[in-house]
Order: structure tokens, then C-alpha cells, then sequence
């Protein structure tokens, strides 16, 4: 695409893909079912669509959030014959479904599981990463990186935020053979410092939330006195696609996400209306759902064709715009979105819309004046309320206590014993594992949503059991107790194998502008 169409500047989409660390912690309702259900109907179609494009040699179709957390899972040989198992269970209960009657619902889900089954045997069994990384070596996608945890960083030590970036950033270069210079912030968390942490990292850019540039997200803006930018979402042309009350997925001819045949766990019905009960919703059609695609592909296209002659017309250059979405909506939670992405990105440069990522807008010269960017996030109220609110005062405080006790205990662990910082010590990191998980963002978004938030306080829990436990034999100078806890909970919780406890700076070392 030309810097010479016939629409002045960009378009970047950029998506996040991230499910929190659920191997071995519960199956279903939630645990496990919910990394199956993203993978089969996310993950292998939004590949399969970028495949599709590239194979055609078109290049830097969007900016790929792949946090590290969520790539450990796919890469995990527990996680990969589970969902070897889930995928021909699919095919069996869309058979149930054609035998008790729904020939429709079943031809259609047994087409889809045949699909997603024989993709998976041929390209994802030996784990994501090479599945990934042919997309990035083909100039199909920048990737974007993470933390290792999905941490929400403005209220994290800023030893543990330091650990977690870096070490995200170099599990990267182990799976997919580069190093990302730019990531999407958990959460789009942010607090004035980070971006120092950030460039010391090597990361040149980041994402926050439209309203953290107050709305005017035409450019990247350079964060204080830095040169790490800052690019916002445009949230005119995402809320199109997906809001709090509105957006395509929504629209009558879809899929209802909801509603389920309680014999089969298949979703059998179309949205028909929102005040429609489930029971009286019509029955899925493809067909009409890909004339609805079509449509809301060409309302797509025309509301960001629009935008940016607005907007570049606006700053008397040409603009950018950031449409900006979780992974997860394309295909699980909204049935149709693999196809309405496909179709979105042919038909932006037909119709002269430039299309090009995050690391081209900066390239390309796509950048503001400096932003003072406050504390800020893309939850609700675009501020911490989420994370930091009355509703989860007690996990900010369990996430205090066992991070200081952590860096307490590896502190004095390197001081009692000389040779700790030579040789490598799995009970140090398991501790640190532990800890990581016990502060993982989700748990206080999934309490805030009230979304399973029996499930996320139980496992914010049981982290810091586990952390307190180790911790507690060794400083009792029970070394070999310590090992034993440790080994136990490393079944569970032993992603990351090559992270290392002795790279966490020493506390001499640490900054002193993160939160505590």
C-alpha cells in the first residue's frame, strides 16, 4: 500500500491476545475450558486468515499482542494434548447434535471442528510458536510483547515490574526469534516512570487507552521527556466494532454468544433481538450472518476512511488511526469475527486506506508532541478503579504483602548463602513464579466484573499460599522442605522453566519511582 492513496495516512489495527496461567487449575466451567475454547475459535482462525493474506504477500497487516504468559500455554505439552483432546470432543458433541435432530447446528459445528482438528494435527501440535513466527518472519504482523504475567504495573514493586518486562521481552526472543520494541501495557496500565523502565527495556512504543491522550489519538506522542511513544486507541472507530453497549456482535443475524443447547455445550441460536429470551431465539443461519458481515464490513471501511480524512484534516497532516481489540472477540466472542477480519483487511487498501502497523506509524514519522501522560488504564473510567477500587482492597493488599515478602526472602536467601547468585536455585524460582501469578491483573479484573470471582480469589489465594509456605521453610532454615514445596507446586506452576530467580536486581540496585 502507498503512502500515494487516495485516503491521507494510516489505519493500524492492533489486537492483544492473553488468557491468564489456567493449565492444572480447574477445567471447566473455568480453568482450562476457557484456553480450549479461545484457541479453537480464535487463535487457529485468526492465524488461518493471516496465513490466507500473507499467502497472497501482503505485509504489516496489523500489530499482534502475544503476552507471554498466554504463549507459555500454547507451547505447553499439557496444554497442547488437552486441546488435542477438547477438538474431537467438538466433532463428537456437534454428531450429538445431528442425531437428536439439529442437522443444521451439527453439520455446521462438525465442518467447523473437522476444520479446526485437522489444523491443529498438521500445524500447532509440535506448539504455537513456530505457528506464530512464520507470520512474523513473513512481515504478516509486528509482534508485540509483554510482561511475563500480565501484571497490572502501576501498583507493582518496581523491582518485580523491571523483572516481569524484561524477562517477557527475552521469552520472546526464545519463541519467536525477536525481540519486540513495542508491547501492550497490561490493561494499558500506566503511571508517570514507566517510561523510563520502558526505554531501558527497549521498548520504543507502547498503547494506552484514547481518552490518556484526552481523545486526541492522531499520533504517537512521546511520553514526557522521553522517546518512547505512546499510541492511543481511537475509540470512535473500535467502539464500532465493540463497546460497552454497542458494536457489531450485537447485530440480530449473529451468533449469540450466551445462549447454549445444554445437551451438547453448542450455541444454537442467532442474537434475533437483545430482549429476546434464549428460548425463543431463532436459529443460527451462516448464511444470513455472512450477508451481515458483508454489510458491516463496508460500514467498517467507510467509518475509518472518513475518520482519517476528518482527523488529518483536522492537524493539517495525515492522521492515524488505532482501532484496538482483545484477540478473543474474533471468533469466540464473536462467532463471525475471523471472517469480518479477513474481508476488513482487503477491502481497507481497495478502498485507499493505507493499513500498516505500529512500528510503521512511528517509522513513518506519524508522531506528536509530547504528552505529561497521567495515571491511567482502558478499564472502567479509563483510571485503576478496576484494579486499585473498594471492590478488591483486599487483593491490592495480599499483592503488597507477597511481593515484599518475596523480595524479602530472596534478598536474605542471597545473603545467607553465598553461593546462591552462582548456582541456580528452583526454590527461589518457584517462589518468584509463585508471586508472579498471586499479582497477575486478572484476578482483580475478574473480581471488579464479577465475572467467576470465586474462581480469580481462589487462585490469588492459593499463589500466596504457595508463596508464604516456601518462604516459611526458608526462613526456618528448612532448605529441604523448601525444596519439597517447591517441587510440588512447580507440577502446577512450572511455566517459564528458564526464568531465573538470580536475575531479579538486587535490592541495592532497584529504582525508587515504582509503587510499593
Amino acid at each position: 500500500m502507498s503512502e500515494s492513496s487516495s485516503v491521507p495516512g494510516q489505519f493500524t489495527l492492533v489486537l492483544h491476545s492473553h488468557l491468564p496461567w489456567l493449565a492444572h487449575h480447574g477445567r471447566w466451567p473455568v480453568g482450562e475450558e476457557w484456553l480450549y475454547q479461545s484457541w479453537a475459535a480464535s487463535y487457529l482462525p485468526v492465524v488461518q486468515v493471516l496465513k490466507n493474506l500473507a499467502a497472497e504477500g501482503r505485509t504489516n497487516l496489523l500489530s499482534l499482542g502475544i503476552t507471554p504468559v498466554l504463549a507459555a500455554q500454547l507451547d505447553d505439552p499439557h496444554c497442547l494434548a488437552g486441546m488435542h483432546h477438547w477438538l474431537g470432543n467438538w466433532q463428537l458433541r456437534a454428531d450429538e447434535a445431528s442425531m437428536a435432530g439439529n442437522l443444521a447446528l451439527g453439520r455446521h459445528e462438525h465442518r467447523l471442528a473437522a476444520e479446526a482438528l485437522t489444523d491443529f494435527e498438521t500445524h500447532w501440535r509440535h506448539g504455537a510458536a513456530p505457528v506464530w513466527r512464520s507470520l512474523i518472519d513473513a512481515g504478516a504482523i509486528e509482534l508485540l510483547g509483554g510482561p511475563l504475567a500480565h501484571p497490572f504495573q502501576p501498583l507493582l514493586d518496581d523491582r518485580l515490574r523491571r523483572f516481569q518486562l524484561t524477562e517477557g521481552l527475552a521469552d520472546a526472543r526464545l519463541r519467536f526469534g525477536t525481540t519486540p520494541t513495542g508491547i501492550w501495557a497490561p490493561e494499558c496500565g500506566y503511571t508517570p516512570g514507566m517510561e523510563r523502565g520502558y526505554a531501558d527495556a527497549g521498548v520504543t512504543h507502547f498503547m494506552v487507552d484514547g481518552p490518556s491522550l484526552r481523545g486526541d489519538t492522531t499520533l504517537g506522542r512521546p511520553v514526557h521527556d522521553s522517546d518512547v511513544l505512546a499510541f492511543g486507541r481511537d475509540l470512535q472507530v473500535s467502539y464500532r466494532v465493540w463497546s460497552p453497549k454497542s458494536g457489531y456482535p450485537g447485530q440480530s443475524a449473529y451468533r449469540d454468544f450466551h445462549h447454549y443447547d445444554h445437551a451438547t455445550g453448542l450455541k444454537p441460536s442467532r442474537v434475533t433481538g437483545k430482549t429476546v429470551a434464549g428460548p425463543d431465539k431463532a436459529p443460527y443461519d451462516p448464511e444470513l450472518a455472512a450477508a451481515a458481515v458483508t454489510r458491516d464490513v463496508a460500514d467498517f471501511v467507510e467509518t475509518v476512511r472518513q475518520r482519517l480524512i476528518d482527523e488529518s484534516e483536522r492537524i493539517g497532516r495525515p492522521a492515524l488511526v488505532v482501532a484496538a481489540f482483545d484477540t478473543e472477540l474474533f471468533g469466540h466472542w464473536w462467532h463471525e469475527g475471523p471472517q469480518w477480519l479477513e474481508q476488513v483487511l482487503r477491502a481497507l487498501p481497495e478502498a485507499g486506506v493505507t493499513v500498516g502497523t505500529l512500528a510503521d506509524a512511528r517509522d513513518r514519522g506519524y508522531v506528536g508532541e509530547p504528552v505529561p501522560l497521567a495515571d491511567s488504564s482502558w478499564g472502567s473510567g479509563k483510571d485503576w478503579r478496576v484494579w486499585a477500587g473498594d471492590q478488591v482492597a483486599d487483593l491490592v493488599e495480599l499483592n503488597a504483602d507477597i511481593v515484599a515478602l518475596t523480595l524479602d526472602t530472596l534478598d536474605k536467601l542471597r545473603g545467607d548463602r553465598p553461593d546462591a547468585p552462582a548456582l541456580r536455585d528452583p526454590v527461589a524460582d518457584q517462589l518468584l513464579r509463585e508471586a508472579i501469578l498471586t499479582v497477575s491483573s486478572d484476578w482483580a479484573f475478574m473480581v471488579s466484573k464479577d465475572s467467576a470471582a470465586g474462581y480469580a480469589r481462589d487462585r490469588a489465594h492459593q499463589h500466596a499460599h504457595a508463596v508464604r509456605e516456601i518462604a516459611a521453610a526458608l526462613g526456618a532454615g528448612q532448605f529441604a522442605k523448601a525444596a519439597q514445596l517447591a517441587a510440588g507446586w512447580s507440577t502446577a506452576d512450572g511455566f517459564f522453566p528458564g526464568m531465573d530467580a538470580r536475575r531479579l536486581h538486587p535490592a541495592a540496585s532497584a529504582g525508587s519511582e515504582g509503587l510499593v
